[in-house]
């Protein structure tokens, strides 16, 4: 009788610290606002043979979207890390902006949309698209 107390014991335990280190795996870690040197950083891994030209940041620092010939490179918060996305300049140009927020949406199911911060400063699309030319 004891050993099935003891058993059923240590298999209680057993199962509450999986719960535990489960629930403690899903909270985000915090991410620091991207800046334009880290965001060509990242792009540099991402895309080593893409020219970056200028970087228009997010109005949060939770994203980035750089023009390299044809193609946007779209970078965005994605949980604890950052995501990066290409797509054709004329479709991030053409990206809906609802709330405040450039919606962009992308093929990938993993991220298929990457909200990014618009301000008054610095607006969606930029007011010369030339500025953001490789």
């Amino acid at each position: 009788m004891n050993a099935i107390v003891i058993q059923l014991l240590g298999s209680a335990v057993a199962v509450a610290a999986m719960v535990g280190i489960a629930a403690w795996a899903r909270i985000p870690r915090p991410c620091p606002a991207l800046d334009e040197a880290a965001a060509r950083e990242i792009l540099a891994v991402e895309y080593p043979d893409h020219p970056v030209g200028a970087v228009w940041l997010a109005a949060d620092g939770a994203g980035a979207i750089a023009r390299s010939g044809d193609l946007a490179l779209v970078i965005g918060r994605l949980g604890d890390s950052w995501v990066s996305r290409d797509l054709p300049w004329d479709r991030a140009l053409a990206s809906e902006i609802r709330g405040g927020r450039v919606r962009i949406r992308t093929a990938d199911s993993g991220a298929p949309r990457l909200d990014l911060a618009v301000s008054g400063v610095n607006p969606w699309p930029p007011e010369h698209e030339r500025d953001l030319a490789a």
